[in-house]
């Protein structure tokens, strides 16, 4: 009955079962589907882990996709040591999560709490510090800084043509191109996800769209009822409210 914030953990068979796999996918002599023993080929996940919405199902066993894997989600819990800056980013007792998006005003970051309640059933990338080699430039490492990013947040104001050549001239002409990749949202549904490194080029890169724009504090304190934690996210960027920085890696706390 609360809302929660959650982790992605894909499934991934053992050492054995992935050789057996692999042995079958280069072979070209046997077109038989390959056949998993669910219950002993995969390695063990935590109790709490759920499988995604569209795993499919054989006698109450989630199947692995056409990867051999099984995408799923454990819960972060407070404190949590394995995902600790998941955890840095949510507090339950506020139900709150660290939420950067466009501010009101065009050509403006925006970092604030939001409350859990309005992102339910949403997908949101963790960036910062110490995630994917940093490439935003966030934090440090004596004071990291992470934030969540919600799913199609961004929306790209003038898309490339459906055209390779279009879309490479596209990440390295202009600076909305200056991210690291593009998905589509299909009419019927599907997502398709082009990255940089699909068309061979560069990733991180020195300059990024995303750090290229102003970024202001948004977090008003008296809002909330509870105390946060010395020297959490919450706590720094409580006490930044108001105040602007030119770009993502220009926040310091101190």
């Amino acid at each position: 009955g609360q809302p929660y914030l959650w982790a992605r953990l894909d499934r991934k068979p053992n050492k054995q079962a992935e050789k057996r796999f692999k042995r079958f996918l280069y072979s070209l002599e046997d077109c038989k589907e390959f056949v998993w023993n669910v219950e002993e080929d995969f390695k063990p996940v935590p109790d709490t882990w759920i499988p995604a919405k569209d795993i499919e199902f054989s006698n109450g066993n989630p199947l692995p996709d056409e990867n051999g894997h099984m995408p799923g989600w454990v819960p972060v819990e407070k404190n949590s040591k394995q995902y600790c800056w998941h955890s840095s980013v949510v507090n339950y007792e506020a139900e709150v999560a660290l939420v950067l998006k466009h501010h009101a005003d065009p050509g403006l970051l925006e970092i604030s709490p939001v409350p859990l309640s309005e992102i339910l059933e949403q997908t949101l990338e963790l960036i910062g510090t110490n995630i994917n080699a940093n490439p935003y430039g966030l934090g440090s490492k004596k004071q990291p800084v992470h934030l969540l990013v919600p799913h199609g947040a961004f929306e790209i104001k003038n898309p490339p043509a459906l055209k390779q050549d279009d879309i490479l001239s596209w990440f390295e002409g202009c600076s909305e191109g200056k991210v690291e990749g593009i998905v589509w949202h299909c009419r019927d549904g599907c997502l398709i996800k082009l990255h940089r490194h699909h068309l061979g080029l560069r990733w991180p890169l020195a300059e990024t769209y995303l750090n290229s724009q102003p970024v202001v504090i948004a977090f008003n304190r008296t809002k909330y009822d509870c105390d946060f934690e010395p020297k959490s996210l919450f706590d720094h960027f409580s006490k930044l409210d108001g105040q602007r920085f030119d770009r993502l890696q220009d926040i310091k706390f101190d």
